[in-house]
């Protein structure tokens, strides 16, 4: 897995939210901390992306229109992720969490975000 986006050098993170006013917001926050962003709104385009094996983390909501994000990490790592990923949800449950877990996720955070935890948070699982 390469590390960074060799023409920028900036870590680079695939986005799936459904919701396009929170997936442009997601993406502006993540730019601004200083992260590539490639956002998707469905599982199937997310996991169309042939750059899917150098992706350094992943943000993923869990309810999407053709699946959940704990399926997707799942179908991801089949296909060469091995970036950090973090659950986004306004669904949280201790049953979740344990499912995200369990898949590989680093984290869930609970919708709505705050900017700075989710900046921190994919810093910290980047480095």
């Amino acid at each position: 897995m390469a590390p960074f986006d060799s023409a920028s050098q900036k870590p680079v993170v695939l986005l799936v939210e459904d919701d396009p006013a929170v997936r442009r917001s997601l993406q502006l926050i993540l730019h601004g901390g200083g992260f590539l962003v490639r956002s998707y709104g469905t599982v199937a385009a997310s996991l169309a992306d042939p750059n899917i094996d150098s992706m350094q983390g992943m943000i993923a909501d869990y309810r999407l229109p053709d699946g959940d994000g704990v399926s997707l990490l799942r179908a991801l790592k089949a296909a060469g992720f091995r970036g950090h990923a973090i659950l986004i949800t306004a669904f949280a449950s201790p049953e979740l969490e344990a499912r995200a877990r369990t898949a590989g996720f680093a984290r869930m955070l609970e919708k709505p975000l705050a900017d700075r935890m989710l900046r921190e948070t994919m810093s910290i699982l980047l480095n």
